[in-house]
């Protein structure tokens, strides 16, 4: 490959690293977050879009947990993409999250993934989601963001709905600080955000995303539930809010199933 060619993203993607990390993170996600992945006994070959809530502040374990159950049943020949911030792929740690599988979250780096035969986790909902309050915990909000349903008419692929509980137990989220950022202004745009999250944890109690508290050991649960095929379900030309309603109240349904086997916050 010439000097002036830039490598595709999907192209980082390293198994052998892939399969490392995973050994050394199953053991702490079983242990810690006694994690457990149901549902993959339905997953679809070839090119998938896993739509999820995303759940757990700075330490969000969804896609580690994904992960690690989807490699345990299937391997590592296909991979696992994960649409992530751009923030993610700067520093010195840049280039070990692109050989894990991350990718820069755009249109293209999807496209591509999915036209691999990749398996492509989004978060819709983004920091939105991630940081939303704990009253909230167990509802399916994506913040109106509806592009992930373009994507995989685009590609041609399936959407995978898939819904995790516990992250959000990690700690207390008291808000997504939306009026904290706004005050912020200039400040808050250059780190392309517009919350500013106030939580309560261990072992520095209150947090507006510094000082840094560490998650409690909560009990993790990912269900990925039955693919959805667009066009077979709303035809060649579908309302994308239409579909977009349509994952979300699936999501909800099946979040409210596993809230109702929880007994106890973090304990499970």
């Amino acid at each position: 490959m010439s000097d002036d060619v830039k490598p595709s993203e999907i192209t980082k993607w390293d198994p052998e690293l892939t399969e490392r990390v995973m050994g050394v993170l199953r053991p702490f996600l079983k242990g810690y977050h006694r994690a457990e992945v149901r549902g993959l006994e339905d997953f679809p070959a070839g090119g998938a879009l896993v739509v999820a809530n995303h759940s757990g502040g700075l330490f969000a374990m969804d896609v580690p947990v994904f992960a690690s159950g989807f490699y345990e049943k299937f391997g590592y020949d296909r991979p696992v993409y994960t649409l992530s911030h751009d923030m993610l792929m700067v520093g010195p740690t840049g280039k070990f999250f692109k050989k894990a599988g991350f990718i820069p979250a755009s249109h293209e780096n999807a496209d591509e993934a999915l036209r691999s035969g990749g398996v492509v986790v989004v978060f819709p909902g983004g920091d939105y989601d991630v940081y939303r309050p704990t009253l909230s915990a167990n509802k399916i909000d994506f913040g109106g963001r509806t592009g992930y349903v373009r994507a995989a008419l685009n590609n041609g692929v399936p959407i995978v709905p898939t819904v995790g509980i516990g992250g959000q137990e990690s700690q207390l989220f008291l808000t997504r600080g939306t009026e904290i950022a706004k005050a912020l202004g200039p400040v808050a745009r250059a780190f392309r955000t517009k919350i500013l999250p106030v939580s309560f944890g261990f072992p520095f109690g209150l947090s507006a995303v510094v000082p840094v508290n560490l998650p409690l050991p909560t009990k993790i649960t990912m269900q990925a539930l039955p693919p959805i095929d667009i066009v077979a379900e709303f035809g060649e030309d579908p309302d994308v809010d239409e579909v977009d309603a349509h994952v979300r109240r699936v999501m909800q349904r099946a979040l409210d199933d596993l809230a109702r086997e929880r007994r106890l916050p973090v304990l499970g």
